[in-house]
């Protein structure tokens, strides 16, 4: 299958059949879905409310499509938000390590950066690549919140 013409959006509304959790000190998780592809036009500008029909419940979603240009640009938006939090990573990991190994005077403790480093080290190890996931799969468009029984639904991307 070719990729999505110009101007136009790929992608596939996600119905979940099942949800199972099991087990107890070693959790699993397994879903079952079907998907349906979707070809959808984008807005020559702002953002445009598309109604989509699931074929296996017939519920309908509404979802939002954004322009190409505001689609790419938030994808850049998020890219560059995970290669700062790569790089503020490296460098609090790397003062956290200088101010760490220092053996200090009696009487003397660390500097008040410290603790900022360290909880800057946890939390971008989390957030760069969650910025980095979502800017590669981010196409603009997004599934407006529904109703409980329209909740078994999801938006997913398509690479061509």
């Amino acid at each position: 299958m070719n990729g999505p013409a110009p101007g136009t959006v790929e992608v596939a509304v996600r119905h979940i059949l099942s949800d199972r959790t099991t087990g107890f000190l070693t959790r699993t998780r397994r879903i079952t879905w079907k998907d349906s592809l979707y070809r959808m036009r984008r807005p020559t500008s702002g953002t445009q409310s598309v109604e989509l029909i699931c074929p296996v419940c017939e519920a309908s979603l509404l979802a939002e499509v954004r322009t190409e240009a505001r689609t790419r640009r938030t994808s850049a938006v998020l890219l560059v938000l995970a290669a700062l939090s790569v790089l503020v990573f490296v460098a609090a990991f790397g003062y956290a390590v200088h101010e760490g190994g220092r053996t200090l005077p009696e009487g003397q403790s660390l500097p008040a950066v410290f603790p900022v480093s360290i909880v800057s080290v946890f939390v971008t190890f989390v957030a760069a690549p969650v910025l980095f996931a979502r800017g590669r799969r981010y196409n603009g468009v997004t599934l407006l919140d529904a109703p409980k029984p329209r909740r078994r639904h999801g938006i997913m991307p398509v690479r061509g």
